[in-house]
């Protein structure tokens, strides 16, 4: 009965002292006082009375914000300062003996390495050089954290807070930046516009010279081709008179006209030259008689 309870009792102990590591996670075991090994994920058991957790290391990045820190810049200007820092374990066993309180060590170690690169800057510098100063410090204090076990994977600048009157200067100054780059661009656009009032009246005044060139090359064109077609009708015209003409005389020819019928004529043509402005009239001798005979034959001709 004795060994029964014996027995029993060794094994609530024994299952009392299984421990199970979980995951991104390691205990740090010490036996007898002394550091004994590191247990990763798993199964794992402790001798009772003899072996002891000493403590338990969590393996995932962390980040610690830290609150702002006095700084002063070499021009002698000081300003709040907030960091952040994202770090992870990599040896628990040099996490665990390395250092004591490790967060507080980080975060002395990082005030003194921010007043260190800060205090070789001046305050334009400080504000513009952010990346300059996170990689000096994650640098640094990625160095100086090796024997404790921790690895230093990124350091930000959260904020930088200069004096009150440090910023109303500043505001005054971006102030007056954007006021003189908001009259710059003002004025590239009016000058802009009067280019292209310029160049569109430049080009109104081309395109009304060259519709006035045309209009006066159709017009001259018209003007032509009216007097083309002026000189060709007059000609046609001469021409139709000039072949009546040649007919007239040709059927005379033919009908063998007499000298009175051409008498006759002659005296037609002396009334059309009377019809004119001249107010005098010089007739041949032998017209004249001709003229005598040809008004007695045509009184001849009425009476019949």
């Amino acid at each position: 009965m004795i060994i029964y309870i014996i027995l029993v009792l060794f094994l609530v102990l024994i299952i009392a002292n299984i421990r199970i590591v979980p995951q991104a996670q390691a205990y740090v075991v010490e036996r007898l006082g002394a550091y004994y090994k590191t247990w990763n994920v798993g199964l794992n058991v402790k001798i009772p009375f003899i072996d002891r957790i000493e403590k338990k290391v969590t393996l995932k990045e962390q980040v610690v914000d830290f609150k702002p820190q006095p700084v002063i810049t070499k021009d002698n200007v000081t300003m709040q300062i907030d960091t952040v820092v994202y770090f992870q374990i990599t040896d628990p066993k040099l996490y665990t003996y390395g250092v004591d309180y490790p967060m507080s060590a980080i975060e002395n170690l990082t005030a003194t390495t921010l007043r260190n690169i800060v205090g070789d800057l001046e305050l334009d510098q400080t504000l513009t050089s952010r990346d300059t100063v996170n990689t000096k410090m994650r640098s640094i204090l990625d160095e100086a954290t090796d024997p404790w076990g921790i690895k230093i994977n990124r350091v930000e600048l959260k904020n930088i807070l200069p004096p009150r009157e440090i910023q109303d200067a500043m505001e005054k100054q971006m102030k007056a930046e954007r006021e003189r780059r908001e009259s710059i661009l003002k004025a590239e656009g009016e000058k802009r516009s009067a280019i292209l009032v310029a160049e569109g009246q430049k080009e109104a005044q081309i395109l009304n010279a060259q519709a006035d060139k045309e209009a006066a090359i159709l017009l001259a064109e018209a003007k032509k081709e009216a007097q083309i077609r002026e000189a060709e009708g007059q000609a046609e015209a001469i021409l139709k008179v000039q072949e009546a003409t040649a007919e007239g005389i040709k059927r005379i020819n033919e009908s063998n006209p007499q000298n009175a019928y051409l008498t006759i004529k002659a005296l037609e043509s002396l009334e059309k030259v009377a019809d004119g402005k001249s107010t005098k009239i010089v007739i041949p001798s032998e017209i004249q008689g001709i003229a005598g005979l040809a008004a007695g034959l045509k009184e001849i001709i009425k009476e019949d």
